[in-house]
Formats: C-alpha cells, sequence, structure tokens
C-alpha cells in the first residue's frame, strides 16, 4: 500500500510529465464550434465574453509567457476541454453510446449519476472542477491540475455560474446537462478527442 506521501509524489510527477508535454508546443485557445449566443440560456453571452473572451484568453496568454505556472498552463488545457465540449441547449440531452454504457453500469442510471455528480460537486470547497474520467469514474479538481483522462469536465470556479445564477451554482449544474455535447464526450473515451498531452 502507498502512503500518502509516495501517493502525492506519483501525483506531482504525473502533473509535471504533462506540464512537460504541453509546455513544449504554443497554447492555442480552442476555437467555440457555436456563437458565444448559442448558450443562452444556460450560458449567457455576457457570461461567455467574461469566461472565454477574458480569462480563458488570459490563462492561455500566461500559458505561452516565458514565466508560465503549472496554475496558468492546468487553467489553459482544462478550459481547451470544457468549451468544446458544449453545445446549442436542447429540451433532451442525454447521454448515448459508450458514456451511457459506463454511466449505467457504475450509477445504473442517468438520474443516479447526476445525483452523485451533484453531491461530488457542491462539496468541493472553494473552486475546482468535477469530471467523469474515461473511464467512468466521478472526479475533483482542487483549483486547476493537468488531468490527462478526462470524459466530460464542468468548470465549478465561480466566474462559470456567477454571472447567470448569482449563489445558486445548484442551478448551474442542473442546467448544464442540457449544452452537453455528448459525441465529444464518446470520442474522448473512444481516445479521439482527447487533448494531446
Amino acid at each position: 500500500m502507498n502512503t500518502l506521501k509516495e501517493y502525492l509524489q506519483q501525483g506531482i510527477k504525473e502533473e509535471q510529465r504533462l506540464l512537460e508535454a504541453v509546455s513544449k508546443e504554443k497554447f492555442v485557445q480552442e476555437k467555440l464550434p457555436y456563437k458565444r449566443t448559442a448558450l443562452d440560456p444556460i450560458m449567457s453571452k455576457a457570461t461567455m465574453d467574461y469566461h472565454y473572451g477574458k480569462l480563458h484568453k488570459a490563462y492561455v496568454d500566461k500559458a505561452n509567457d516565458d514565466n508560465k505556472a503549472v496554475f496558468q498552463v492546468a487553467g489553459a488545457f482544462l478550459h481547451n476541454l470544457f468549451f468544446p465540449q458544449l453545445q446549442e441547449p436542447t429540451s433532451i440531452n442525454k447521454p448515448t453510446g459508450e458514456v451511457l454504457e459506463l454511466i449505467e453500469s457504475k450509477y445504473d442510471s442517468f438520474n443516479n449519476f447526476k445525483s452523485r455528480f451533484t453531491g461530488e460537486a457542491m462539496s468541493i470547497q472553494g473552486s475546482g472542477w468535477i469530471y467523469i474520467d474515461t473511464k467512468g469514474d466521478i472526479k475533483t479538481i482542487q483549483n486547476h491540475k493537468m488531468v490527462d483522462n478526462v470524459a466530460m469536465i464542468i468548470d465549478w470556479w465561480e466566474h462559470a455560474w456567477a454571472l447567470d445564477y448569482q449563489h445558486d451554482k445548484a442551478k448551474y449544474l442542473k442546467n448544464i446537462w442540457k449544452i452537453i455535447n455528448w459525441n465529444i464526450v464518446n470520442e474522448r473515451i473512444n481516445g479521439n478527442s482527447q487533448q494531446e498531452v
């Protein structure tokens, strides 16, 4: 059994490996596969202008500085996973294909999965991310951290939801399921879309 120290050292080494891999290339802000107004009313144009247009761009710009920090590189990386997996809202938007099989095998149903996912998200103290990995496990990230097994990720920082939902981040999470592009999630599970690391 690994000690806590060994576990932490292993995590630090993995993050350094990922950072070295992505630092060799210039970071580019992923282009949106939709207009900034397309996610309304789930995510308003004001949120998109601020979150994607200013904050995400700043992470990318700082990740390309000579004095890049792990925090900035990880922030750019995670946002490059978050925004492309979104799509225009649909009233019935449920997972299909491989992600549905993973969810049903681990959580019995999409509703059970959403309940567990919400519980994990609401337990995050401060800012971070919550995601389902390519094996179907729900995981969280405190602040920013490089990970290479993301199938679907939700930004849990205040800037992602505060303009549209004020203090009601549970409502943000309830609504965001309407804009997840499950085809992208399936591509990531199949290894076809994950950002190279």
